[in-house]
């Protein structure tokens, strides 16, 4: 899996956010619905995943095969969305009412969306939803719009640098730097001690929201209606991204393929360090560097001036609202999420596990890898979850492209960032 928010995407957001009167009323809600005996459900139902097919997708293929076991009479198509377009095609497919999937792994700022929209089927009251109370508040709360819950947790995630251990040995350091100035400092170490670029940078917008939230900064007030993108300590959070390019700490990143570019040379040695989640760890481990899986360390992101926060990500099971079947894909969702599921998920994939329960199952807790990013993801700051939260992306993923490419200041990038939030809250302060 990969963050990737394009620009189609968010184009297509905006349309069909205005037309939703005409495809979100064509795909009403229907009242949720339970079953009193789930082993007599029928049909077959449509699931589009977004993980990544090589590492990811055999291990949810797996937990297909077990559910189609304990459910013969239901029968699952399993169909592979790329994550960058999957966002779009769901909604160009529901806005046409034809060519939806029953079930879709949508991504945590694509649910209040997607039901802004009407495309989603409502699961209070259903089978979907089993033990919500076990359920983490930060990824349960990413389910609820309008005092209703439109989807259930799947899997969350947050940031964390990842370091190659004997890299910054080689550069004197044994333990990964806590603060900006020490991944500075360890960088340059790296850098003119093991011949090798100390950090590589992903230009992406979730990528960017460590060094805010770093900083105290943010891009929203939500309670307050204001947008809070261009201030003094998102300023800060740029000049001390602009700095690591600028200084030689971090290599001047491409534009465009930026996650494969940071990937592929942390993976071959060619980088010390980079941020990234857990959904990477499958990928890395691949890597010659990291045949042996005790040279990748995993550490919080670095603190800034005020803290270290990395984002609330992660993704939801949501039933289209104009399925044929919504008692076989509550029956589906509800095993998909279940505590074994997710632990068999976990256990394999490294993947961070929504529920309680689920981080003490013997699966998980022999992970090591979810062990340490527990910690990391109890530290991990809200997004908004509204509508438009998804639309915050894109206008960031400029910004931090212009100001890696030497194109605006720090002031400049976050005055231009303002700006065009301005054009999605209009109503905003």
């Amino acid at each position: 899996m990969r963050r990737a928010f394009p620009a189609a995407a968010v184009v297509a957001a905006l349309a069909l956010a205005v037309s939703a009167c005409g495809g979100g009323e064509s795909a009403a809600p229907a009242p949720a619905q339970s079953a009193a005996d789930p082993s007599k459900i029928s049909g077959e139902i449509i699931w589009w995943d977004t993980t990544r097919p090589d590492s990811e997708g055999p291990v949810f293929q797996e937990l297909i095969k077990e559910f189609e076991s304990k459910y013969p009479a239901i029968k699952v198509k399993y169909v592979n969305v790329p994550f960058d377009q999957a966002q779009n095609q769901f909604q160009t497919a529901a806005q046409a009412g034809t060519g939806a999937p029953d079930v879709i792994r949508a991504e945590v700022a694509w649910t209040s969306q997607f039901a802004s929209l009407g495309y989603l089927q409502p699961l209070d009251g259903s089978r979907a939803i089993d033990n919500e109370a076990d359920f983490l508040p930060g990824p349960l709360s990413s389910t609820k719009y309008q005092d209703k819950t439109y989807a259930v947790p799947q899997v969350t995630d947050t940031l964390a640098l990842l370091y190659n251990k004997k890299l910054l040995e080689k550069a004197g350091h044994t333990e990964p730097p806590k603060n900006v100035t020490e991944l500075k400092q360890f960088a340059l170490d790296v850098k003119s001690k093991a011949g090798v670029t100390g950090l590589a940078l992903n230009v992406d917008a979730y990528f960017l929201l460590p060094f805010m939230y770093g900083e105290g900064g943010d891009t929203l007030d939500v309670p307050g209606k204001k947008i809070v993108v261009n201030s003094p300590a998102n300023v800060k959070a740029m000049q001390t991204l602009s700095d690591l390019v600028t200084s030689g700490a971090a290599a001047k990143p491409a534009v465009q393929d930026s996650y494969v570019n940071a990937m592929t040379a942390f993976k071959d040695g060619k980088a010390a360090m980079i941020y990234n989640g857990p959904w990477a760890l499958s990928e890395i481990y691949q890597g010659a560097e990291f045949k042996d899986k005790a040279n990748l360390g995993i550490a919080p992101v670095p603190a800034g001036s005020v803290k270290a926060g990395s984002p609330t990500g992660g993704h939801n099971l949501a039933i289209y609202a104009g399925s044929k079947n919504i008692p076989a894909s509550s029956e589906f969702v509800r095993f998909m999420t279940s505590k074994e599921s997710l632990a068999k998920m976990s256990g394999k994939l490294g993947l961070l596990p929504p529920r309680t329960s689920a981080f003490t199952d013997p699966a998980v807790t022999a992970n090591k890898d979810v062990t340490v990013f527990k910690p990391v993801l109890d530290s991990a700051v809200p997004r908004p979850w509204i509508p438009e939260g998804g639309q915050l992306f894109q206008p960031l993923l400029e910004g931090y492209q212009a100001l890696v490419g030497g194109k605006e200041t720090p002031e400049q990038m976050v005055k231009t960032v303002d700006e065009k939030y301005r054009g999605i809250f209009k109503d905003w302060s």
